[in-house]
């Protein structure tokens, strides 16, 4: 059974878990009974921790097993920077304590710093810290597996220094082993010992992506939690106990909790998340500031005394403070609606229909390369290129370095081949972002190579349509290429110039490139010289000649869902438009008959009209001379009228009924029964839905919706 989705219940749970954070450290039932509290703090409230550094494992993992060195120390700095801000927070409670005081304080203090935590909860930074820093060395040279069975080896070493001690210290060599590790830390539940299994059984989780039964996870959890009672009463009973934070039923126990918690219907919040989070790190100044109260009006006996309602009292105090914070935090960031004026809308769903449609397609092992450049054609080249990761997706194709760049610096892994002109005076950059750059002669090679740095590229033919390429008929040339020895050829292809027409000639042409190209490469093989990846399909030569078996098919504006041209195709797909474009109502007007609209007096009215003044123009990248188009409102066309202006369009609703001020306008999309496409625009504009999309400015907000990751 698969699990229902990536997020389940984990987010509600997290506010449940810092409660039991705080049940650990102001133990509720105390005044009810020892035995009661015990089973309370020091076993339920155990699983609080390993929850979390479960959950840092489970969204972690997809980044480990990429190598995505960037976003893991992110991800720490965000981790540091926290524990930098709680260091500071409990600085002064440290300090009245006294507890870095004496010669040698400064020792205490590092080892607090690195290992134990500067306060008694704050452990937990460092601690995940090491264990994302000691699984993401383990598993780049030993996989998910083997780490997963030397973080067990670690942890069964950390049981017998915490819960399992008092055995440990029976054993004469094994007794002064662990005194040599408490020599260095207090405890063995830190960064080392504890945090890889439970970071490495997220992973493990995030991996498989299934389970049983919910039923059968629930009685699992039942009987190893029942187990993790047991062995917790026993340890205690029979003192054995150091610290009391690691079990050997805690780990099933998690693992099927976990399971459990995936598999019930929940909602991803980013404001609960960082509600739990603050509570976890302000919660003990709160039992500070209950203390002081309580002292101060002389209500120990009802706030302290009374163990249940000093719980009480700190988490309520706790989630009023945190959830205060958190909105400030919210308050903060927020900024203007993005639909509030116009934007384009991206269904990341028809996205990824899109690509099994095109996939079905491609003839044995050819692989999709995902062309992005100008902005993925208007769609968000950084959004969709990483949801094209996510959908296994690991080359893509730019114009241009900047382009390259960019999708590097937002964390997009697998080849990017640059297809256009980089100046050779930037070349460092196409080695430190790992791009390909493509050869678009023999002297641009030669002056690329006489920088002396390895650079992997790709060359590109002219098998006919004269623009960027060697010449494919010299083959002189192409030999030259290949002795420039700090240039890696990963690749060869070419582009073809006519591939989106079925007219008989056109055809013939298409197939002599073919030709060229397929000759060319046969030489270069009879030379015994490398040819690596080997494509010249874009999207029109897919759908019209899904039949050629190269490495790679380079396709764009297909992926999309659209044409360039309301054009016939041989293959007979029906691929989803991924974009729609919309605005709002700005104002309502009536207009008499014989006055003109928007500039240039080009519009009369000839009776009373309706207009509506919508707010998208051609900064928006709209096409100025849209003026015999329709646009969308409540689901029937309305024309427009007058020239299109920088900032706004006029259309004429006369014939529609109770159009208002803030209702949506749909340029390009669907609005009921009625759909405008793409390439009916462009189509009115005299133009290709390649160059309308590619130019939609940088004033319209992005919305994307069904992401695949919630």
């Amino acid at each position: 059974m698969r699990l229902k989705n990536d997020t389940g219940a984990l987010d509600p749970f997290r506010l449940i878990a810092a409660f039991l954070v705080i049940a650990n450290h102001t133990s509720p039932l105390l005044s009810f009974g020892e035995n009661a509290d015990f089973i309370l703090t020091r076993i339920i409230a155990r699983t609080a921790v390993p929850f979390f550094l479960m959950v840092s494992g489970y969204f972690l993992y997809k980044y480990i097993k990429n190598g995505d060195n960037s976003y893991i120390l992110a991800f720490c700095k965000k981790m540091a920077l926290l524990y930098a801000f709680s260091i500071i927070l409990f600085l002064p409670l440290n300090l009245y304590a006294g507890h870095y005081k004496g010669e040698n304080w400064w020792i205490t203090f590092i080892k607090d710093l690195f290992i134990d935590g500067t306060f008694y909860h704050l452990w937990y930074f460092p601690g995940l810290i090491l264990g994302i820093l000691i699984v993401r060395l383990c598993m780049r040279r030993l996989g998910l597996q083997l780490t997963f069975l030397l973080s067990i080896f670690l942890y069964l070493l950390g049981l017998f220094g915490d819960s399992y001690y008092g055995i440990a210290t029976q054993i004469t060599f094994i007794d002064t082993f662990y005194d040599g590790i408490f020599s260095i830390t207090d405890y063995t539940r830190n960064g080392l010992f504890m945090v890889p299994i439970f970071l490495t059984m997220g992973m493990l989780i995030y991996q498989g992506r299934k389970s049983s039964s919910l039923k059968n996870n629930l009685l699992l959890f039942i009987v190893s939690f029942v187990l993790l009672v047991v062995e917790g009463l026993w340890l205690h009973a029979h003192s054995l106990q150091r610290h009391d934070s690691m079990y050997i039923m805690l780990v099933p126990t998690m693992y099927y909790l976990f399971l459990i918690l995936l598999q019930l219907n929940g909602k991803s919040s980013k404001n609960l998340r960082n509600i739990a989070t603050i509570m976890y790190i302000i919660h003990p100044w709160m039992i500070v500031v209950v203390r002081f109260t309580a002292d101060l009006f002389k209500l120990e006996h009802l706030f302290i005394v009374n163990s249940f309602v000093h719980y009480l009292t700190v988490s309520v105090l706790s989630f009023v403070m945190a959830a205060f914070l958190s909105w400030g935090i919210k308050w903060r960031k927020q900024t203007p609606s993005p639909t509030g004026r116009a934007w384009i809308e991206i269904d990341l769903q028809a996205l990824r229909e899109n690509i099994e449609i095109l996939r079905k397609l491609l003839p044995g092992n050819t692989k999709l390369m995902a062309v992005v450049k100008a902005n993925a054609y208007g769609h968000g080249a950084v959004k969709v290129a990483k949801e094209l990761n996510k959908n296994g997706i690991n080359s893509f194709a730019v114009a241009t370095l900047a382009e390259g760049i960019q999708l590097r610096k937002n964390r997009v892994k697998g080849e990017i081949l640059v297809l256009g002109y980089t100046n050779p005076q930037d070349i460092r950059f196409l080695k430190r972002y790992r791009l390909t750059q493509t050869i678009i002669g023999l002297s641009y090679a030669r002056e690329l190579n006489k920088y002396g740095i390895g650079l992997d590229v790709q060359v590109k033919l002219d098998t006919g349509m004269h623009r960027l390429g060697v010449d494919a008929s010299q083959l002189t040339e192409l030999k030259r290429i290949y002795r420039c020895q700090h240039l890696k050829i990963k690749g060869i292809y070419s582009h073809l110039s006519v591939s989106d027409s079925l007219e008989p000639e056109d055809i013939n042409s298409t197939n002599e490139q073919i030709a060229k190209y397929n000759q060319t490469i046969e030489w270069l093989q009879s030379q015994q010289l490398r040819i690596g990846r080997r494509h010249i399909q874009a999207s029109y030569g897919l759908l019209n000649y899904p039949d050629l078996q190269y490495d790679y098919v380079r396709a764009g504006i297909a992926l999309y869902g659209i044409l360039s041209n309301n054009d016939e195709v041989v293959s007979k797909v029906e691929l989803k438009p991924v974009l729609a474009i919309k605005a709002r109502v700005a104002m309502v007007k009536h207009v008499p008959p014989g006055e003109f609209v928007s500039y240039g007096r080009t519009y009369e009215t000839k009776e009373m009209m309706i207009t509506a003044v919508v707010t998208i123009g051609y900064a928006d990248g709209l096409p100025r001379n849209l003026n015999h188009g329709h646009v969308l409102i409540h689901g029937q066309k309305a024309p427009i009228i007058g020239r299109i202006c920088m900032d706004q369009l006029i259309v004429d609703v006369t014939d529609l009924a109770n159009v208002q001020t803030n209702d949506i306008v749909t340029i390009i999309g669907k609005d009921g029964s009625e759909r405008i496409t793409s390439e009916e625009v462009a189509n009115k504009c005299g133009t290709i839905t390649n160059e309308l999309l590619s130019r939609l400015g940088s004033r319209l907000n992005y919305i994307y919706k069904n992401p695949f990751f919630h």
